[in-house]
């Protein structure tokens, strides 16, 4: 599994780079390519960045003003694994322990594309994306279509082929004692960062869950 951090982003709202805002005295773009190091994964940074070459290799866009789209179809183009797991840069409560567990979903359940889902939202942008997708997503690419789910739903439909769409908070209840970390709770884990006023508000509750978020016990939940 190749692993990739979804960094394209303008920050136009947040009025400062999101990749480079620091949480637990740690720049956004290091911590989610840790949760990525940390499974023993190699990872890279899709966007039109070169600036983060720093912290990574980075996977220009092949289809400019696109959106994260984009960033999913230039890193599938350039992987040479099945299976391809994918952060954005902004949800610095995310524990490396539900990325593990996403991963070994993906590896076991061999669909497609595996996303998770919280409160009805659905999150493709933390997702596992078999390689078999790259042609549709390029279709709808190239058709002008940027949004990532009917991407992703138009590709997988071109092969017959299912998502495994499964609700976070269904399966962590499911699970015994110890499974799933307790802390920060689920609800926290997708609240990602888009203003200053939500990093303000995240900054503090950052650094209260930080032992849950690190990559240092990241690993598959069996």
């Amino acid at each position: 599994m190749s692993g990739f951090v979804i960094a394209g982003g303008q920050s136009s709202r947040m009025g400062r780079d999101k990749a480079l805002l620091t949480v637990n005295g740690a720049p956004l773009i290091a911590q989610a390519l840790d949760r990525l190091h940390g499974l023993g994964i190699s990872a890279r940074i899709c966007g039109l960045r070169p600036d983060l070459g720093r912290f990574a290799e980075v996977i220009p866009d092949n289809f400019s003003r696109s959106g994260p789209l984009a960033g999913i179809e230039a890193a599938l183009a350039v992987s040479d694994t099945e299976l391809n797991l994918f952060l954005p840069v902004d949800l610095p409560l995310l524990p490396a322990a539900f990325v593990g567990w996403l991963a070994a979903r993906a590896e076991a359940s061999h669909a497609v594309a595996t996303i998770p889902v919280l409160a009805d939202r659905v999150e493709p942008l933390c997702a596992v994306y078999s390689r078999r997708l790259l042609e549709g997503i390029r279709r709808s690419l190239a058709a002008g279509d940027r949004k990532v789910m009917k991407g992703v739903r138009a590709a997988a439909a071109s092969l017959g082929e299912a998502i495994d769409l499964f609700d976070v908070e269904s399966v962590a209840a499911a699970l015994r004692a110890g499974e799933w970390p307790a802390r920060p709770p689920v609800r926290e884990w997708f609240r990602n960062l888009n203003t200053p006023a939500d990093y303000e508000r995240l900054t503090p509750l950052a650094a209260r869950e930080s032992a849950g978020t690190g990559a240092k016990g990241g690993h598959p939940i069996s």
